[in-house]
């Protein structure tokens, strides 16, 4: 890695937290920041979006305890726009690394490889991408864990780069504060979904090239099938919501809107009225089946309309 010897690097790392133990976390990219402080300033700001769960919240303050660590506690759930807009402005550094708190850190080199990409970067935001950590038990009873493996190719710096903006996911970038302040995510979403494909979208207009990177985290934390099942109906709704803001930066959605023929419409709405409760069993059972995973989607967005 390449580092200056002139000025020292400056990162503000920022959590949203809710309803997860981050402590874990915290400790990783804190033992890996301590290690870099002769070439880094940092902070890490934890925030936590109004927990229901208050025995989480209460161990999540411990990771106050580190090092230049400050874990900020907020009554109300604002949702996922609005928690990373504050942390923004709470942020003192020029540059923001942010990260869902319910993933795990692989790479030693983590933080190390996002400060080389500050020196190299041409851009206001790096996107270091996510991994699936490797799992025998889930692979055949768990929905979410089998949707990541099948778009785990989809994944890499190499092809995220085909569509820089729609490919774009808050679970893992870094972004420069001044951009960030100037093109806030987009408050309006305040349930689950689709705040990080405007937020891609909104730089896109503005003329701020995303920059994609294999510095992936992993993701760990896999909710049950039923959980699962409910967060992507959420962002389908969210979805709905938005769409004339999302359009072109959504397959479904652009699928969706290819769909001229009322008749082939019609067979995907009567499929979903007649067999969604066959389809939701499956998916929240021990074998799921993506393509009906994929079916459920198709019919469930256009039973909104």
């Amino acid at each position: 890695m390449y580092f200056c010897a002139r000025m020292k690097h400056q990162l503000s790392i920022l959590l949203p937290v809710y309803n997860v133990d981050c402590r874990q976390l915290v400790a990783e990219l804190s033992r890996q920041a301590q290690a870099l402080s002769d070439v880094l300033s940092y902070e890490i700001i934890v925030a936590d979006d109004g927990s229901t769960d208050r025995s989480l919240a209460e161990l999540c303050r411990e990771v106050s305890q580190h090092p230049c660590c400050r874990y900020v506690e907020r009554n109300e759930n604002v949702g996922r726009a609005a928690i990373r807009n504050f942390l923004a402005r709470q942020a003192r550094y020029d540059w923001l690394l942010f990260l869902d708190s319910d993933v795990t850190v692989a790479s030693p080199h983590f933080i190390s490889t996002y400060l080389d990409a500050q020196h190299h970067a041409t851009t206001a935001i790096v996107d270091g991408g996510i991994a699936i950590a490797p799992s025998d038990t889930l692979e055949r009873c768990n929905l979410r864990y089998r949707y990541e493996v099948h778009e785990q190719p989809r994944h890499t710096a190499a092809q995220r780069s085909q569509h820089p903006y729609r490919a774009f996911r808050t679970t893992n970038f870094m972004v420069r504060r001044d951009a960030m302040l100037q093109i806030p995510f987009d408050e309006r979403i305040r349930t689950y979904g689709f705040e990080d494909v405007l937020f891609g979208k909104q730089m896109h207009q503005h003329g701020q090239q995303i920059h994609h990177i294999d510095n992936p985290v992993m993701l760990t934390d896999i909710e049950p099938n039923d959980i699962f099942l409910r967060k992507t109906e959420q962002s389908l709704l969210t979805l709905h919501q938005f769409r004339a803001d999302l359009r072109g930066y959504s397959r479904l959605l652009t699928f969706a809107d290819g769909l001229h023929s009322p008749l082939l419409r019609s067979a995907f709405l009567v499929w979903h009225r007649l067999f969604r409760g066959l389809e939701r069993r499956n998916l929240q059972g021990t074998r799921p089946s993506l393509r009906l995973f994929k079916l459920y989607k198709i019919g469930y967005f256009l039973s909104l309309k």
